[in-house]
């Protein structure tokens, strides 16, 4: 089946505010098996919007619809379905009951005539409850199509899709499609598809599908069968060969597993604590980490270091390093996971330090520039990367490749 996406808002159009919806919604949809051909964004014009679901009813299937359900008169997404669709609006009196309720429970605001606008709902629409917001979900059926009306606001949207028609459009599918994700870190996008060139490829079903992420690779194994018990079956095998290819370089096959929690999942496999040192990232190491329930267990301490004058104090790191090799340098790394080990009295430490730019840099140490060390049982690992990007991005990638050595060097002396 095909679905296409339509979000609309002017203030999509111009900027104001970022698109996280579509991003969502499309993951979603892919894990649902559909088709997306077509995502667009339109402004609150009732002619342009009429057109845009005119035009995506006339080749998609299913039509998702975003914003616009508000209680203003630039919402109007519902009004124009309904008249593009051929049903008209009638109030609804189980939705003016919830508007009420809402309305009552929260003391500070009072109701206004247009929220009740907000009640009116197409004949025969299926009626989602929003239990965040007063903008209630529709699902229109008519002629084989479907259109589903979302509220904008993600505190609003991603619950009503997760609890409702997330089911609903797994109903609609005449097959069972089964996905599994494999998250590898420590290899790009190229060298993954290289090393499964022939997978990739041959793939009929299940399929299989590279999305590149920042420091990192997910492979998503697709499979279509008749029920869940043959879909897992399809996937399991080619799952099993891409982990033999990637090796290490796979840190979970889970999907909600992220890399910080696949750290902190070895750290207490083996009963590791670990001590973050950072310079150029400023904390976003620990602050990576701290995100994981339970890390107290392991994460002994976080220092932000970034003067040479707080790696002394600290971390211990020598004046003549400092002097000979500069802060930015393997040497000064290396003191600085060394420091914060002894510091902390803990069995990990990684150190970060580098040139984030966009100011700093030189020839002989260019913007990009870092070196990340880490300290376990007496043996210090430093790795030098020359990242590309703006300040953000380069400091982005090295929290991630910082993350990565840890576990590979936790893997690398429980292997050894």
């Amino acid at each position: 089946m095909i679905v296409e996406l339509i979000s609309v808002g002017t203030e999509l159009l111009l900027g104001n505010i970022v698109n996280t919806n579509t991003q969502y919604l499309a993951e979603k949809c892919a894990l649902l098996g559909l088709s997306m051909y077509h995502q667009v964004v339109v402004g609150d014009n009732h002619d342009r919007l009429a057109e845009v679901i005119r035009t995506a009813l006339g080749r998609s299937d299913i039509v998702i619809l975003t914003g616009g359900l508000g209680p203003t008169e630039d919402d109007m997404t519902k009004e124009v379905c309904a008249q593009v669709m051929d049903a008209p609006l009638e109030e609804d009196a189980h939705t003016r009951a919830r508007i009420e309720e809402y309305f009552r429970n929260n003391i500070y605001r009072k109701i206004t005539d247009n929220n009740w606008k907000q009640a009116l709902v197409p004949a025969g629409a299926r009626v989602l409850d929003n239990d965040n917001g007063t903008a209630p979900g529709l699902i229109l059926e008519k002629n084989g199509k479907v259109a589903v009306l979302l509220p904008g606001p993600p505190g609003e949207l991603y619950p009503l899709f997760e609890e409702q028609v997330y089911p609903y459009l797994q109903n609609l599918q005449p097959e069972v499609i089964r996905s599994q994700m494999v998250k590898v870190c420590g290899i790009g996008e190229s060298g993954v598809e290289d090393r499964l060139l022939d997978l990739i490829d041959g793939q009929t079903n299940p399929t299989i599908a590279t999305y590149a992420k920042i420091g990192e690779v997910h492979v998503r194994v697709t499979a279509r069968a008749a029920d869940e018990q043959e879909a897992r079956k399809l996937v399991k095998p080619v799952v099993r060969e891409i982990r033999d290819r990637l090796g290490d370089c796979v840190y979970t096959v889970r999907e909600e597993e992220t890399l910080e929690m696949a750290v902190v999942r070895l750290l207490e496999k083996y009963e590791l604590t670990v001590t973050t040192a950072e310079s150029c990232t400023g904390g976003q190491i620990a602050s990576r980490l701290v995100n994981v329930p339970g890390v107290s267990d392991v994460f002994r301490e976080g220092f932000v270091t970034y003067s040479n004058k707080a790696k002394r104090k600290y971390l211990d790191v020598s004046k003549s390093t400092l002097k000979k090799y500069g802060a930015v340098s393997e040497q000064t790394a290396k003191e600085m996971a060394i420091g914060g080990a002894f510091a902390s009295d803990s069995d990990i430490c990684i150190a970060v330090t580098g040139i984030a730019g966009p100011d700093g840099g030189t020839e002989e140490k260019p913007v990009g520039l870092v070196y990340i060390a880490t300290y376990m049982k007496n043996t210090v690992t430093v790795e030098e990367y020359r990242f590309k990007g703006n300040r953000q991005k380069i400091r982005e990638q090295t929290v991630v490749k910082a993350l990565d050595l840890v576990r590979r060097t936790i893997l690398k002396y429980y292997k050894s």
